[in-house]
């Protein structure tokens, strides 16, 4: 019996402390083993943002896997091959993406950045709640997508009204 493909899934930010830290776990869990998540940052601020973690650990997360990681790292050669690339901020989708082997389908799903807000603690934490309803409504129509009945054209239309969502 074969198995089913697994889907590798990385999400781009420039940070990679809030948006992309939290579409990689919302991946993982939604994706129930038919996808594996990652994420990374064209300039990395070297540590998770502190209500990311917050967020994350309300809603039963495991943090353990959470760390803020240059983009280069899934551009060596013993990476993992993506299936998709999606870029969840702004900043990243106008920045020159490295050519990820296996010319893997992409979308840009720009999403408010949520450190970026500033005001009281109960201000900054819904940000990064809204952040996460937003990941998580989009997460959750692409992995109920049908990819392997989709041709490449009607998949990278899907994925991009995802991204418009």
């Amino acid at each position: 019996m074969m198995s089913e493909h697994v889907y590798n899934v990385l999400f781009l930010c420039t940070g990679n402390s809030a948006r992309s830290i939290m579409a990689e776990a919302l991946m993982n869990r939604l994706g129930q083993g038919r996808f594996k998540a990652y994420s990374a940052g064209s300039n990395p601020k070297g540590e998770v943002h502190p209500h990311a973690i917050e967020l994350l650990k309300r809603m039963n997360f495991d943090t353990s896997f959470a760390r803020s990681k240059d983009w280069a790292e899934f551009a060596e050669p013993d990476a993992p091959e993506m299936d998709f690339v999606f870029t969840v901020c702004d900043n990243a989708a106008a920045e020159v993406c490295p050519i990820w082997p296996g010319q893997p389908m992409s979308a840009h799903w720009g999403i408010p950045d949520p450190a970026a807000v500033e005001g009281t603690h109960p201000e900054k934490a819904l940000a990064f709640s809204d952040t996460y309803r937003m990941l998580n409504s989009r997460i959750s129509i692409f992995t109920s997508l049908p990819i392997t009945g989709l041709d490449k054209l009607t998949l990278q239309k899907r994925l991009d009204d995802i991204g418009k969502q």
